[in-house]
């Protein structure tokens, strides 16, 4: 039976597809609207690749061949519709206009069933490409390299975001790249590519959302101790940082403008941070930079950044580091002293500006 036959095919797709749903089900890190649109991926690869499995299932048995440029057109126009879908549900504030260019290469797919300008069967039921046969590739790379870019731009720079963007980036380049090296065998395998991308990603991200401070997007005070005791021998320095006047913040203009507020000066601290530099929230407005392998003027210059960008804002931090320089100091100690430099330039800035240390 034709069914039979599209289970047996796309069996590994079926479960990621199903695991990933079951998984979604109970999701407590993702909002309604993100997890909206998973499903609405997930339904779109499962319909594409029963789809795609009807394009190749008549062509095998020269049946139904009449039905063929409809599919084939309908497969090259849904997978940039896919990506975009993709960018649509990872990217936040990403608006529906994503979608436009897909929508434009939809057009011409359909419009090349009956010119030929995209692709064309000939007289033996082999597909050729036309004048345009190149453009859903082009259009696809396109919005793979869009999407690496907006991840890149939202990402904190850290190793663990970059490591599952770079992952997926090499899944979705494979797509471009490999139905030119096996050529059309490789439709069948571009559904379960995007699913297995997806969901892996979904994963990494799940597990990035438990390291990560959901206010400031910085890593939390959990992620601190568990990379601390990673290969401690590393880490040359730390800077203890600190936000003056939070407090008063709150008690004057109410804690949603102390959020804005530690947000706006955790987004400095990223900018102000370099390679081997991770940034964490340790507590309400307490910060913590670990330094692995840098130089003290290294340390001394990211000090500087960090006052440089906070100073741009309406709001002011203090700053402390420690350093050792053969690696010796424990982490107790690094921290003891990098928290009393920070507190006594915080008494200096209370002190000049004539405020009550809060």
């Amino acid at each position: 039976m034709v069914i039979t036959e599209y289970v047996i095919q796309n069996w590994a797709l079926i479960l990621v597809l199903l695991g990933f749903a079951t998984s979604l089900i109970s999701t407590v890190f993702l909002d309604k609207k993100t997890v909206f649109r998973m499903y609405a991926l997930i339904t779109e690869v499962l319909i594409l690749s029963i789809l795609v499995f009807a394009e190749f299932y008549p062509a095998e048995r020269n049946g139904l061949s009449g039905v063929r440029p409809f599919l084939i057109a309908v497969r090259y126009s849904a997978t940039p519709f896919i990506v975009a879908q993709i960018i649509y549900t990872v990217i936040k504030k990403q608006k529906w206009h994503i979608f436009i260019p897909a929508i434009l290469l939809t057009v011409i797919d359909f419009l090349s069933i009956p010119t030929g300008i995209v692709f064309r069967l000939d007289e033996t039921g082999t597909m050729k490409r036309g004048p345009l046969g190149l453009l859903p590739y082009a259009v696809v790379g396109l919005y793979c390299i869009l999407l690496v870019v907006l991840m890149l731009r939202n990402s904190s720079k850290q190793s663990t975001e970059i490591i599952p963007i770079v992952y997926f980036c090499f899944a979705f380049f494979s797509g471009i790249i490999m139905p030119f090296l096996i050529g059309k065998n490789y439709a069948q395998l571009f559904c379960v590519t995007i699913a297995i991308s997806m969901f892996v990603y979904y994963v990494f991200s799940i597990l990035l959302v438990t390291k990560k401070d959901p206010l400031t997007g910085l890593l939390n005070r959990q992620a601190y101790y568990s990379d601390i005791s990673n290969e401690p021998e590393e880490i040359s320095a730390l800077i203890s940082i600190d936000m003056n006047g939070l407090k008063l913040i709150n008690d004057n203009e109410g804690h949603m403008a102390g959020d804005k507020a530690i947000s706006t000066i955790a987004s400095c601290f990223l900018r102000a941070a370099k390679r081997k530099q991770q940034v964490y929230r340790v507590g309400g407005d307490e910060f913590v930079v670990v330094c692995r392998k840098v130089t003290e003027k290294e340390v001394i210059e990211l000090t500087k950044r960090i006052h440089e960008q906070v100073n741009a804002t309406p709001y002011s931090c203090s700053v402390g580091y420690s350093y050792s320089s053969d690696g010796k100091k424990t982490i107790d100690e690094l921290q003891r002293q990098s928290d009393e430099n920070m507190y006594a330039e915080k008494q200096l800035y209370y002190k000049e500006n004539k405020k009550c240390a809060r």
